[in-house]
């Protein structure tokens, strides 16, 4: 199995740091933010990875290079402009496109075992399965609504429901998903466009399976300097040993 890193971002919110530093560089408890999602993945065998560049791309290659002090093997895709999610993974499907694939945004702290995920996702023969959290903020931002099985019938306040109104579970997404490689037959041909306000919510209006994967254990975004600090304070206190370190 392979997988993509997303940090082609230019990390608005991390401003002014991001002005000289790209987001996926700024350390987070003595290590590279991207390093988190890069030794998660290498924990459960998988070693090839594709990570996408932008802002200050060159930087975050001269960083990890081949990928080989870690343990990896790691290849670029370089955007001259932001493709957004969607349109980055459709440009690594050369490199994605031979089978189930792994997707992990480079700001997530997350200590979720990804052979549980794969098995899932597996079991569910889904196009793609987002690992969701509950959060009492999941109205707010979009909630992504599952029937108990999993399946996802609402999608970013967007009401697309298929089949039976069941009663349903409010997640949010975690930045986490794993995708099989039919997901490229219900892409955009060109262009940026999101993976999940396009491509996902074009798959459940279509009734094709895609699944949320139930993640109650540690999650924390980097998005701001609030979350990273509340990140290091949490791993400093030992609150939280991730499995894979």
């Amino acid at each position: 199995m392979k997988a993509m890193v997303l940090a082609a971002g230019r990390g608005e919110r991390l401003r002014p740091i991001t002005d000289q530093t790209p987001k996926a560089l700024i350390p987070v408890a003595g290590r590279p933010m991207i390093e988190y999602p890069l030794l998660l993945l290498r924990h459960a065998g998988i070693t090839e990875i594709v990570i996408n560049l932008h802002h200050l791309g060159a930087q975050i290659e001269d960083y990890l290079g081949d990928g080989r002090r870690l343990g990896l093997k790691i290849h670029y895709s370089r955007e001259e402009r932001l493709l957004d999610t969607g349109g980055a993974v459709r440009r690594a499907k050369p490199f994605l496109g031979d089978g189930t694939f792994i997707i992990i945004n480079s700001d997530v702290l997350i200590d979720l075992r990804l052979q549980d995920l794969i098995a899932f996702h597996s079991r569910r023969e889904a196009v793609a399965t987002l690992v969701l959290r509950p959060d009492e903020k999941a109205e707010e931002f979009g909630a992504i609504e599952c029937a108990e099985d999993g399946r996802i019938h609402r999608f970013l306040n967007v009401d697309i429901r298929t089949g039976s109104r069941a009663a349903s579970k409010k997640r949010m997404f975690t930045g986490l998903q794993v995708i099989a490689p039919s997901i490229f037959d219900f892409m955009e041909e060109d262009g940026p466009f999101s993976l999940t306000r396009g491509t996902y919510a074009r798959l459940v209006a279509l009734g094709k399976p895609l699944y949320g994967f139930d993640y109650f254990g540690f999650w924390q975004d980097l998005g701001t300097a609030e979350r990273i600090k509340q990140a290091e304070e949490t791993l400093r206190r030992e609150e939280v040993r991730l499995h894979y370190l």
